[in-house]
């Protein structure tokens, strides 16, 4: 489904208040997602830049020039989507400042629900010369390219986070700020004895990966599957300056569609259930019949999740045997065997 937002962020192209950016020009776009057909004149070529895969498939899919980071420099504008992380939307206002030439118009959109308001109000605090108008529910901006970019970059910037003096992750990442306490109660039940080969669905920034090959000394290999392209490179440097003598595989996949191709003794997995601003409890009983292919007969399941989520029927349609471990206020941690 096309999101609102894109919508936004092209209309003023559509309706000639923006000149169309023409055949030789280059355009970077930034959160890129598959929407409309472009307007009819918009003739330049597009870097897409999106790290979520589920996004990334869909305009791989359509033949569109699509890479997981930003790259490249001298573009003659951008286009940024924002998303419902402030730092995210930050850091990729400081990425198209950084990558366009002076003189290039900025265009970003988004709702209310996408924090566009702050970011708007962030830009003026800035001193750009802004100018915007509402459409499609949502906010677009846009702006040239000043000269002189470096208090802007400065005051946009959001560092890697450090948690626990073991690991970094970026802002925009699941728990980018800490480890996640459904995480850590799933950590605490990891077994202390594994010396067979592991994956870590939805990995995210590595903690449990981690945490099981300190529970686990002798794990043979640890594979780490995860949908967000810079959640993936922090879990390489976290496995790799906390592990640096384990075997280690990492995969960027998309779990609810594609699937898994080895098989393992061992599964552990904190799901996500968010999709967008909405919750969607589908994406992890997606995640548990991913769980249940890849593991061999016998393999276990170890997993978390929030109380009020329904996976239990799942998991006894899919194992042999299933429980619950134990449960806190807020989360319960779920075991199954294939």
């Amino acid at each position: 489904m096309i999101r609102d937002a894109v919508k936004t962020l092209f209309h003023p192209f559509a309706i000639g208040t923006l000149p169309m950016p023409g055949e030789g020009s280059r355009i970077l776009f930034l959160a890129a997602e598959s929407g409309p057909r472009l307007p009819e004149g918009f003739g330049a070529t597009i870097t897409n830049v999106q790290p979520l895969r589920p996004l990334y498939r869909p305009l791989s899919v359509a033949g569109a020039h699509i890479v997981p980071e930003p790259e490249g420099e001298d573009y003659d504008g951008a286009l940024v989507l924002c998303g419902k992380h402030r730092g995210e939307n930050d850091n990729n206002m400081a990425e198209a400042l950084s990558r366009v030439k002076p003189g290039g118009i900025i265009t970003v959109a988004g709702s209310k629900e996408d924090g566009i308001q702050p970011l708007r109000k962030q830009l003026l605090n800035l001193g750009f010369a802004i100018e915007s108008m509402p459409k499609y529910h949502g906010v677009v901006v846009w702006f040239q390219r000043p000269d002189d970019v470096d208090a802007a970059l400065a005051s946009l910037r959001r560092p890697v986070s450090i948690i626990d003096a073991r690991f970094e992750a970026l802002p925009g990442t699941f728990s980018h700020e800490h480890a996640d306490a459904g995480s850590e109660l799933l950590a605490s039940r990891l077994p202390r004895d594994f010396d067979g080969n592991a994956a870590d669905l939805g990995a995210g920034w590595g903690y449990l990966s981690v945490m099981l090959a300190d529970a686990s000394p002798r794990v043979n290999r640890i594979d780490l599957f995860e949908a967000d392209h810079r959640a993936l490179e922090c879990a390489r440097k976290n496995l790799a300056r906390n592990c640096p003598q384990l075997s280690t595989r990492f995969f960027w996949q998309d779990l609810t569609a594609e699937p898994i191709k080895e098989k393992y003794d061992l599964v552990i997995m904190n799901p996500p259930f968010h999709e967008g601003h909405a919750a969607n409890p589908e994406i992890g009983q997606s995640f548990i019949k991913a769980a249940s292919s890849a593991l061999r007969i016998g393999g276990r399941l170890l997993m978390v999740a929030n109380r009020g989520l329904p996976y239990e029927p799942v998991l006894a349609a899919e194992f042999k045997e299933s429980g619950e471990v134990c449960r806190n206020a807020r989360f319960k941690v779920l075991q199954a065997k294939k």
